[in-house]
């Protein structure tokens, strides 16, 4: 609503966001004597003033952005209202670089728009802006506003309001509760000046040069200085992202677990990747927390290791093959089988049909060699050309390296891209039709999606069932900043199919020979408290291992400040009980900002 000071706004008619810069009619234009920016901002996520012209706002420029398809500033008023819902501050699109400079006093006659990051389709929530602005500096050096110190007190422990079920779940007209939910605290300070302090790194820096910290120290930390992600329920309210309006150069390039030391302060934006974002023209000082890659132990003559490795779009022009081999070698200690996630066919991204990825896994196999680990065998199937997603081109298949000095493969024919494998029995025991084979191939819930690589292993006379999985990815899911609470995860509909069809099938061996010991494993590409693992695990068929560890530790991927579970390796009743397994999360890749791949690998170690 508009502050006392203003005399008058107009009869407005409101009409919902309905495209990236929404188009709103109103019948009647806005008039007032003055327009503020908090009567721009409101008390809910979307203006009151949406589509309106306004003229002659009042306020002292806080931050420029020169680069990228969002040049403008953003401005505040410095003498707020009384109402800790409105937003004192606001950004100006100018589409080409602002001539204003922090400090400027000035006014601004514009159009009031939403504009939504990424398009209406990602359901983010909209960015009150003043587009085709015409711009006056009343005068220049001025103080700029003092920023909202935002910490642990300011931030409340709730996340967010549930959505309004008449507008399909939206937050958006709902008036912001500040004091009682973060995403409403943090939509009412959009715009503003704000600055946090002395804050804990939470996600290293990516290729953006952005990171993520948190406010919040004590909030799900884990053990290494993260923040775990482990429920639905449990977003973590003190993560924040932070940018830079400065050079790239310049950006501090950490580890989860270091220091922003002193203060970051800048404009608080919300963008398509992460929503809230403290962009900054004041940096803390990175203290180092001096984080080491982990390495597991080696495992014992009569220990079986079976890991999973996601090495990230592997395919023979990338540099990082010394770089996992060594991870092989030396941080995973040679595992016994590992299951490899993207690889890539000879050619990559190339798009040509090629699909043979015999060259990518033996140049692995040989920096593995250099590197002073096994020879190890392979076995793989490739796919049909360009029918299991991923990159354009690159054909990833998941691969099963395994050292033939302690472990055989049971090679069995008929496994090929598109036959299904089955199960028989032979002498009491399972035994599947063909090793390697693949689950289910042509069953809908493969479209552009990894089909599962089954096979069949021999550790020291007994027989073990491996599954190698790559289920299919989260991409389409809203984000945990969405207008809509809770987001919706479209993805879990086709990977919980996926699911259903790897318990239906790991289910299919245990009938036929109860006490089969059997892996399925691989980037599941979901939580460990997911649905999705609560399927493959059925009526206690599998059991995810990554719960055997310490609620800190279960994490294996790093995300927008939460660290959570992708990757799994699940294990039949006769592992389980056998009380002799021991499960490491290996933290090699996603705490750090010079990761190899963005997942950590895992292994799994029990006695046959």
């Amino acid at each position: 609503m508009p502050s006392k000071r203003t005399a008058r706004i107009g009869a407005l008619t409101v009409a919902a966001v309905c495209s990236t810069v929404s188009a709103v009619v109103f019948t009647t234009p806005a008039q007032a004597d003055t327009v503020h920016i908090h009567d721009i901002q409101g008390t809910t996520r979307t203006s009151p003033l949406a589509g309106t012209k306004v003229a002659d706002v009042p306020g002292i420029v806080t931050g420029v952005r020169t680069y990228g398809s969002s040049k403008g500033f953003w401005f505040q008023d410095p003498t707020p209202d009384a109402d800790p819902a409105t937003s004192e501050g606001v950004f100006v699109f100018t589409s080409s670089a602002p001539k204003v400079a922090v400090g400027d006093s000035v006014t601004v006659t514009g159009t009031v728009s939403e504009y939504v990051p990424g398009g209406v389709s990602t359901g983010n929530q909209s960015v009150t802006e003043v587009t085709k602005p015409t711009v006056t500096v009343v005068s220049s050096g001025n103080p700029v506003p003092a920023a909202t110190v935002v910490d642990a007190r300011s931030v409340p422990d709730d996340y967010a309001p549930a959505g309004d079920t008449a507008a399909a779940g939206s937050v958006n007209a709902l008036a912001l509760e500040p004091a009682k939910y973060a995403l409403d605290y943090y939509e009412s300070l959009e715009g503003m000046n704000v600055q946090v302090a002395d804050t804990r790194v939470v996600t290293a820096t990516d290729k953006y040069s952005e990171l993520w910290v948190t406010v919040k120290s004590h909030e799900h930390a884990s053990r290494r200085g993260g923040t775990v992600y482990g429920s639905y329920t449990s977003q973590n309210t003190g993560r924040i992202q932070i940018q830079s309006l400065g050079a790239t150069a310049d950006f501090p390039v950490a580890n989860v677990g270091d220091k922003l030391a002193g203060t970051t302060a800048g404009p608080l934006d919300y963008n398509q990747f992460g929503g809230y974002t403290l962009v900054a023209n004041q940096l803390g000082t990175l203290q180092k927390g001096g984080l080491e890659r982990e390495t597991t132990r080696k495992q014992s003559r009569g220990e079986l290791a079976v890991a999973t490795y996601n090495v990230e779009n592997l395919d023979p022009g990338d540099g990082t093959f010394d770089a996992h081999a060594s991870a092989i070698v030396n941080n995973l200690n040679s595992p016994d089988i590992v299951s490899l996630e993207e690889i890539q066919d000879n050619n990559g991204a190339t798009d040509d049909g090629t699909v043979a990825a015999d060259q990518t896994v033996n140049k692995l196999i040989d920096a593995i060699v250099a590197a002073g680990g096994p020879k190890y065998d392979w076995r793989s199937i490739d796919p049909v050309n360009d029918q299991d997603g991923g990159e354009p081109g690159g054909n990833i298949r998941q691969v099963f390296l395994f050292n033939p000095e302690r472990v055989s493969f049971t090679d069995r024919a008929g496994g090929d891209s598109t036959t299904a494998v089955g199960v028989t029995k032979v002498h009491g025991k399972a035994q599947l039709t063909a090793s390697p084979g693949r689950v289910d191939p042509a069953n809908d819930a493969w479209k552009s999606s990894r089909k599962p690589l089954a096979a069949e292993f021999v550790f020291r006379g007994h027989t073990v069932f491996v599954i190698a999985n790559h289920l299919n990815s989260k991409g389409g899911d809203q984000g945990l900043t969405a207008q809509y609470q809770p987001p919706t995860r479209s993805s879990e509909v086709q990977r919980h199919a996926q699911a259903a069809l790897v318990n239906g099938f790991v289910n299919e061996i245990l009938k036929t020979q109860k006490n089969a010991d059997v892996i399925a494993l691989g980037d599941m590409n979901d939580f460990e408290f997911s649905d999705t693992a609560k399927i493959l695990e059925g009526d206690g068929e599998l059991w995810s291992a990554i719960k055997s560890l310490p609620k800190k530790e279960r994490y294996t991927y790093d995300y927008q400040g939460n660290q959570q579970v992708l990757d799994q390796i699940l294990v039949s009743p006769s592992i389980r009980k056998g009380c002799d397994l021991d499960y490491d999360s290996v933290h090699i890749n996603s705490e750090f900002s010079d990761q190899i791949s963005d997942h950590d690998p895992q292994v799994l170690r029990f006695r046959p």
